[in-house]
């Protein structure tokens, strides 16, 4: 049996990841997507094991203890994560599971997977595009903004530490280039 693939895509708020794995999933049904786990409480409309798994933060703290996660952050007194199990078991199964998630834990991600793994860093094409996108989506305060640019600035500097470097110009364009990049990546 064919062993399956993890494929990451981590970029800077705004970069337009969350609507690139969105088309992905519609042209690729038969992707995963990796849910993550946290221990803030469910939003309405979020379900267990759809949107996230909610767990207590007992249950949290004892896996990572337990080395369960590939990586982890306490965010805003809430624990997120990514299971390591749920990424082994589709890889082992021969399926493509999408991640979404940040530097360190696609760093982890690469480490752990190797040659079964493949991180795509998407960047905007510039650094006032992307501030101007995230003001436009009107959703967050403007420090929020002010964080999410800064952490960006971090971010930008792993751009070419990956294994494709995708510019969001224009977002027909770029998904395009990125199913294109996808297909060669599950082909091996």
């Amino acid at each position: 049996m064919k062993r399956g693939m993890a494929i990451v895509l981590v970029a800077p708020s705004g970069a337009g990841k969350g609507t690139l794995i969105g088309k992905l999933l519609a042209d690729f049904p038969q992707f995963k997507l990796s849910v993550s786990s946290t221990t803030r409480g469910a939003r309405e409309g979020e379900e267990h094991g759809v949107h996230y798994f909610f767990l207590k933060k007992e249950e949290f703290k004892s896996k990572i203890e337990k080395g369960d996660f590939i990586e982890w952050a306490l965010v805003h007194d809430n624990y997120y994560g990514t299971s390591r199990d749920l990424i082994d078991e589709c890889v082992a199964s021969g399926d493509v599971v999408l991640l979404d998630i940040d530097v360190q834990g696609t760093d982890n991600v690469k480490k752990l997977f190797g040659n079964d793994s493949y991180a795509i860093f998407v960047a905007p094409p510039s650094y006032e595009i992307l501030e101007q996108r995230l003001r436009d989506r009107g959703t967050d305060e403007d420090e929020v903004i002010e964080l999410r640019l800064k952490n960006a600035r971090s971010e930008m500097k792993r751009k070419n530490d990956y294994d494709y470097l995708l510019v969001n110009d224009d977002l027909e364009t770029a998904y395009a280039e990125l199913k294109s990049v996808v297909e060669q990546a599950i082909k091996g």
